[in-house]
């Protein structure tokens, strides 16, 4: 098990090991885990809710039009894709696959989900960013809010999972509660749970990687 406080030192141990540049660096969490048979299919593709939320957050593209598409914009959405765009992607590869890089989660009028499959779906489904379902009436502003302090977590047939968890602008124990959230979505997920964790890294974009191992070590060292 990853214990609080052992996140909290990671994190202040990366930040320690990170050059000081003239841009906001990202902070990052890696999972490698152990004892789970890839060639079963593993897969796994989370949206964890950060409890703080980073200074570049999640871009959002919402496909749907009237109402719902009116309700978008007026969430501030980055992009609101009407039906017409979306049968023109279906036929131009090298902008669907500009759309699909240039936003991280993507909401979809149920009337569409359709039409995203067939024009974007091959784009999409690899990149584990297949549209979130938006029900008639459903409160598009409240669920766009949601995403905006979000990230996705996904490993696909691999034994590591990489999140990002803020920027150096956030706290270290802001940081370290973002960690806790992204590591307690993927042990629910995992078959045994934190038994199937192997270490933990946080990494600042111009930085060193501060391992769970290493501080383990460390640990024992000390009590010996």
């Amino acid at each position: 098990m990853v214990s609080d406080s052992q996140v909290r030192e990671l994190v202040k141990r990366a930040r320690e090991g990170a050059s000081k540049r003239n841009f906001n660096q990202s902070a990052e969490l890696t999972l490698v885990l152990k004892d789970i048979d890839v060639k079963k299919g593993f897969n796994l593709n989370e949206v964890v809710v950060l409890p703080n939320k980073p200074s570049r957050q999640p871009t959002i593209c919402v496909i749907a039009s009237g109402e719902m598409g009116m309700k978008a914009k007026r969430a501030g959405v980055e992009r609101v894709m009407e039906p017409e765009e979306l049968d023109r992607l279906g036929t131009n590869k090298r902008e669907a696959r500009k759309v699909v890089r240039a936003h991280d989660f993507f909401l979809s009028d149920t009337g569409q989900m359709a039409s995203v499959g067939r024009s974007l779906g091959q784009f999409l489904g690899p990149k584990g960013k297949m549209p979130t379902p938006l029900p008639y009436g459903a409160p598009v502003e409240t669920i766009a809010a949601r995403f905006r302090g979000s990230v996705k977590v996904k490993a696909k047939n691999q034994l590591n999972v990489a999140a990002k968890i803020g920027d150096e602008k956030l706290s270290d124990a802001q940081l370290a509660e973002n960690a806790n959230a992204v590591i307690s979505a993927v042990e629910k997920k995992l078959p045994q749970g934190d038994k199937n964790i192997r270490n933990a890294m946080v990494k600042f974009t111009m930085g060193k990687s501060a391992k769970l191992s290493t501080l383990k070590d460390e640990e024992k060292k000390k009590g010996e």
